[in-house]
């Protein structure tokens, strides 16, 4: 399918900002998604110096229909790591940082100390830097993920990534439903953490079935939402079956809205871990209106 002409990519006229960031990325020896999934996004995100660092490994224990990211068996987990991205985000001098990372089923934990130790060496070297963790799900355990909440992220986000049906064709590996309580037990782990996720349009999906996804998220206490265009990263990913336009993705917005997410980002190039910054800082904006609001109100 040719790209339609709202799908448009900066990587072409930011080739200089790619090259700056691998070159400064390289030389503390730490990975990125953005690299990694062949984001589309990264030639923007690099010419503002924002990337997002990916933990455990390059070569993830499952293999997801829509993802290119390697597969395979995994090496063993690497003790420096930790330092590594936290000397990274003091070199580049980030105030907000996300953390990701390819699933490793094969760790008990699933990775969720690294993932601590992790952010324990970003708040030792940047005290105030705000920290935003995608995780994977764990296999479901509490455990794993009551061990990263003890670390204290700002931003706890996990994705669904597609609707309930397609996940034995997209996420075989995958369960709709242990997802969706990865993110409930969120809030009754730590209720003060705020929640995101995100899923993708173009898959084959149903307006209803869309309509159920973001009802579910919410109903999990999910706070923050994501939703974009999938787009196709190499020939061996799964085919894109529909182009959605940008009236349809401004839509979901808005009925994301009314069912009571405190911030969406809908649009067909929007990504998980795009603009993660400015979306705290508008969620905060908006809670501190909200809050004097109140105030006067009383």
């Amino acid at each position: 399918m040719r790209l339609p002409e709202w799908i448009k990519s900066s990587c072409s006229n930011r080739i200089s900002a790619l090259r700056s960031m691998r070159s400064m990325l390289a030389q503390y020896g730490v990975r990125t998604v953005c690299e990694e999934a062949r984001c589309p996004n990264k030639a923007e995100c690099f010419s503002r110096t924002s990337a997002a660092f990916m933990i455990l490994g390059s070569s993830c224990t499952r293999n997801c229909a829509f993802c290119c990211v390697d597969h395979g068996i995994p090496m063993p987990l690497d003790s420096e790591e930790p330092e590594r991205v936290a000397s990274a985000v003091k070199g580049l001098g980030l105030k907000y940082v996300v953390i990701t990372s390819v699933t490793r089923d094969d760790l008990a934990d699933g990775g969720a100390v690294q993932f601590a130790l992790t952010m324990d060496n970003v708040r030792s070297l940047c005290p105030d830097v705000k920290i935003e963790l995608l995780i994977p799900d764990f296999k479901g355990s509490i455990d794993s993920l009551r061990r990263v909440l003890d670390a204290a992220p700002d931003v706890l986000n996990h994705n669904l990534e597609t609707v309930s049906r397609l996940y034995a064709h997209i996420r075989p590996q995958a369960v709709y439903e242990r997802s969706l309580k990865l993110i409930q037990s969120v809030k009754e782990i730590s209720g003060d953490t705020k929640t995101k996720s995100g899923f993708m349009l173009g898959l084959g999906e149903h307006h209803y079935e869309v309509m159920d996804i973001m009802k579910d998220l919410r109903s999990a206490g999910c706070d923050f939402l994501t939703i974009g265009q999938y787009l196709r990263p190499t020939k061996k990913s799964i085919p894109v079956v529909e182009y959605i336009k940008p009236e349809r993705f401004e839509y979901y917005a808005k009925q994301a809205y009314k069912i009571g997410f405190e911030y969406v980002a809908s649009g067909p190039m929007v990504r998980s871990s795009m603009n993660a910054h400015e979306a705290f800082e508008q969620h905060k904006f908006h809670m501190a209106r909200q809050h004097t609001e109140e105030n006067i109100n009383v």
